[in-house]
């Protein structure tokens, strides 16, 4: 019985270690290349100068022959996103960012949209003060009917680091836009907004505009690393 439990207790371990191993991987695999913000001189703040680093993404209404979208080691993800035409965010979901800097942020926006569930959201939220626009233009928000998608930056639930919130809305592009033989819009819809980093940490952010599948459109790319969500490093 000694020798059966021993054997039991072996193969179990096994098992335990083989499955946290794919675990660890597949976690690994839906981790995208790291998309870094560039210093680009500095900005006058009221607490002085500060380096100013600048990031630019993209976000697409599904994968084409131009852009295939994202590059996972995960067969799943990678066919349902294929035949379910998954949005995304190119070229990735993982950001750095430097800390203690201003950051500015330009997303261009290709895809369509709706209706956002929480009209709050359809402002903007932890941003420098005016310095939102869409298409160059000042604005203060978007219609919570007209939404395409948010950049929404927060915290780990449990994270014990500087606060950092930023809650971003982008409008959606019109039906009638003409588009391109990829079927994107032959122009995007540019929304730009500025915000600050403190202290390093590490962060979360998705998409909160209900632009997944099944139960009411957040699954699916909604909680895929790569498409609608990723990391934040603050460095």
């Amino acid at each position: 019985m000694k020798r059966l439990l021993i054997v039991l207790g072996t193969v179990f371990l096994g098992i335990g270690i083989v499955a946290g191993t794919a675990a660890w991987a597949h976690w690994k695999a839906a981790e995208p290349a790291v998309l870094k913000a560039v210093v680009d001189g500095t900005a006058s703040t009221p607490d002085g100068e500060l380096p100013l680093a600048k990031l630019e993404m993209s976000i697409y209404p599904q994968s084409s022959a131009a852009i295939p979208g994202p590059a996972l080691n995960d067969t799943f993800a990678n066919n349902a996103a294929a035949s379910q035409g998954w949005p995304f965010y190119w070229p990735s979901s993982s950001i750095e960012l430097p800390a203690n800097s201003l950051v500015q942020v330009t997303i261009h926006q290709y895809d369509s949209g709706g209706t956002i569930y929480n009209p709050w959201l359809a402002k903007p939220q932890g941003i420098v003060e005016g310095s939102y626009t869409i298409n160059g233009k000042p604005e203060v928000g978007v219609e919570p009917s007209n939404v395409a998608h948010t950049f929404t930056l927060h915290m780990y639930p449990e994270g014990n680091q500087p606060y950092l919130f930023v809650s971003v809305p982008v409008p959606a592009q019109s039906a009638n836009a003409p588009t391109d033989a990829n079927g994107y819009p032959t122009k995007p819809i540019d929304v730009t907004f500025t915000f600050r980093t403190g202290a390093p940490g590490t962060y979360v952010w998705n998409c909160e505009f209900p632009c997944g599948t099944n139960y009411v459109s957040f699954g699916g790319p909604m909680s895929q690393r790569g498409y609608m969500s990723g990391t934040v490093t603050v460095v």
